[in-house]
């Protein structure tokens, strides 16, 4: 009797748990690259593009870099490359891109996506809402009150070779 007591309290709480939500916060993974000021590769899940901001774009193709995209860039490796991370979902979990959507913490706490705004190096961007929308909204206030990368300093000036300049047909 204590048996079937003990089978159904089981079976019951497994069924409790497959209604329930998959879990919003991944187990740490390994950020293997970082492609852009806003995209990592991270080991198992893939592509990351982190949720709620958006870094200047890099320079693909003929077109030059946006002002402040190395500087995301750079900065985006030296807060996550080659380190355990948690991936945080929202409502939204892929992109256009079918890239994975996610807000990034590190395994001491630091809130990534936010660090970057706090920097300078990135802008808040959301399409729907989310869950940590003020926390992004107030670390770009504050890179903004402190004038700091794309909005008070000048923009870099990058040497020749990191622009290709398309050759004149006249």
């Amino acid at each position: 009797m204590q048996n079937l007591i003990i089978v159904s309290a089981v079976t019951l709480a497994m069924a409790s748990m497959a209604s329930m939500p998959a879990s919003l916060h991944s187990d740490p993974v390994l950020v293997r690259a970082v492609l852009d000021g806003d995209t990592i590769d991270v080991a198992g899940v893939g592509r990351v593009r982190l949720l709620g901001i958006d870094a200047p774009e890099l320079a693909h193709g003929h077109d030059t870099a946006a002002p402040f995209a190395y500087e995301a860039r750079e900065k985006l490796i030296e807060l996550v490359l080659h380190r355990w991370v948690r991936l945080e979902a929202d409502a939204e979990r892929l992109d256009g891109y079918n890239r994975h959507l996610a807000y990034v913490v590190r395994e001491d706490g630091l809130f990534v996506n936010a660090a970057l705004l706090r920097e300078g190096l990135a802008r808040v961007t959301a399409r729907v809402p989310l869950t940590r929308l003020s926390e992004l909204r107030r670390a770009e206030a504050d890179a903004q009150a402190s004038r700091r990368g794309m909005w008070g300093q000048a923009a870099p000036v990058h040497p020749p070779s990191y622009t290709r300049r398309r050759k004149s047909t006249l």
